[in-house]
């Protein structure tokens, strides 16, 4: 069984790191290295159906939970990328309380959500599950993560956060950096102050916290929660620094 749910909601701090497909090697990497989790992302990747698949299932052979980032709402991929087996979703662009009520809405069956229900999916293990079963195990495990990147999205972070069936919230910062009319990321003051807002709304509501780094040291500076690791930022580094000529 899944359980990447069961560790945030006990205060765990977990490591993932975050890739594009393809990249099965990457997956298999971050679970030898020990790393809890990955997200794969498909909003800013491919969205293949057939090849995340396979990575679900390298990442499974590894011990790893996987999370993926869809399209901003999308229920249709939402409900596929679960049926896949996956242990949960990260939704971009969370601007209200209503954009986090649909989120919940497509990743979790009723009476939460109204998800498509189905057994004979890879996560109802091709038709072995019972309904009973497949409904119990769905809503313990089933992680929604928020993300807010925008000025409306962290102004509303309290209503958004307290939206029953949230898990945890992720502040965007190069998105919201550019909704502000700025060129600097993180390192913006005005944009270090909306995520300190949005993290105090987080600890207040009770919800886990997603943290975006680049290496290690990040790692250590960042809240306690859900750390993900930019894999694509840590190898153009790492190649970076092999470039002695």
């Amino acid at each position: 069984m899944r359980r990447l749910r069961a560790r945030v909601r006990a205060g765990e701090t977990l490591l993932g790191g975050l890739l594009r497909m393809p990249g099965e090697m990457l997956v298999e990497l971050s679970g030898v290295a020990g790393l809890d989790y990955v997200v794969i992302d498909c909003e800013h990747g491919p969205a293949d159906l057939v090849h995340l698949q396979h990575h679900i299932v390298a990442a499974e052979a590894r011990g790893l939970d996987v999370l993926v980032r869809v399209a901003p709402d999308d229920p249709d991929l939402v409900l596929r990328v679960l049926d896949l087996g996956a242990a949960g979703i990260i939704v971009p662009h969370v601007d209200t309380a209503g954009d986090a009520r649909r989120a919940v809405a497509a990743a979790h069956y009723p009476p939460l959500g109204g998800r498509g229900f189905a057994t004979y999916s890879r996560a109802g293990r091709y038709g072995s599950a019972t309904i009973k079963g497949h409904l119990a195990e769905a809503a313990e495990t089933t992680l929604v993560v928020v993300m807010l990147e925008s000025p409306a999205g962290c102004a509303n972070a309290a209503e958004i956060l307290a939206v029953e069936g949230v898990d945890a919230v992720m502040p965007g910062p190069a998105d919201l950096s550019v909704a502000m009319g700025l060129t600097g990321g993180p390192s913006e003051p005005a944009v270090r102050e909306a995520i300190q807002a949005v993290r105090a709304a987080a600890a207040a509501a009770g919800r886990a916290q997603m943290t975006i780094v680049g290496g290690a040291p990040q790692a250590a500076a960042a809240p306690p929660g859900l750390i993900v690791y930019n894999l694509a930022h840590v190898l153009l580094t790492t190649f970076r620094g092999l470039n002695v000529r």
